[in-house]
C-alpha cells in the first residue's frame, strides 16, 4: 500500500443527476457543498458545482455513488451534520474505513436516494489543489 498513488481530478469530466424533487436536492447540496466550500451556479431547473450537475427531468436517475473530497476529518463530520439537517438520511456515520490507512468518511442518502460521501484520505502532499481549465 505504501507505493499506491491516488489521482483525483483526471478521470471524471462531469457527473449529472436527474432528480424528481429538484428543490429538495438543491437544499441538500447547497448545505453539504457549502461545508466543503464549493460554490453552486444555479439556472432554471439545474445547478452546477464544478463538474457536478443536478437537474430536474424525467426519468430521474437516482442510486449513484458520488464521493466529494474533504480537507480534514472535521469537515467530514460537518458535511454529515449539514446533510442530515438539510433532509439527507444517514448511510454511514463519520469514521475511519478499512479501504486504506487514513481513510475517514461519512455517507448520506440525498433526497433522490443517491449515496453521497465525503472523504478525507489522511495527511498527504498534493501536486495541485485542482486542475483549472480556461477557454482559449
Amino acid at each position: 500500500m505504501a507505493d499506491m498513488q491516488f489521482h483525483r481530478g483526471r478521470l471524471i469530466d462531469h457527473i449529472q443527476l436527474v432528480v424528481a424533487d429538484y428543490e429538495a436536492s438543491r437544499r441538500f447540496y447547497e448545505a453539504v457543498l457549502g461545508v466543503l466550500n464549493i460554490p453552486i451556479l444555479a439556472g432554471e431547473g439545474y445547478f452546477f458545482a464544478d463538474e457536478f450537475c443536478v437537474s430536474s427531468g424525467t426519468p430521474p436517475t437516482g442510486r449513484a455513488h458520488i464521493a466529494f473530497q474533504a480537507p480534514d476529518r472535521a469537515t467530514v463530520d460537518a458535511f454529515h451534520a449539514a446533510g442530515l439537517a438539510a433532509g439527507g438520511r444517514d448511510n454511514g456515520a463519520p469514521g475511519p474505513r478499512t479501504y486504506h490507512p487514513g481513510y475517514y468518511a461519512a455517507f448520506l442518502l440525498d433526497p433522490a436516494g443517491n449515496n453521497i460521501e465525503a472523504v478525507y484520505h489522511g495527511p498527504a502532499r498534493r501536486s495541485a489543489e485542482a486542475v483549472v481549465i480556461e477557454a482559449a
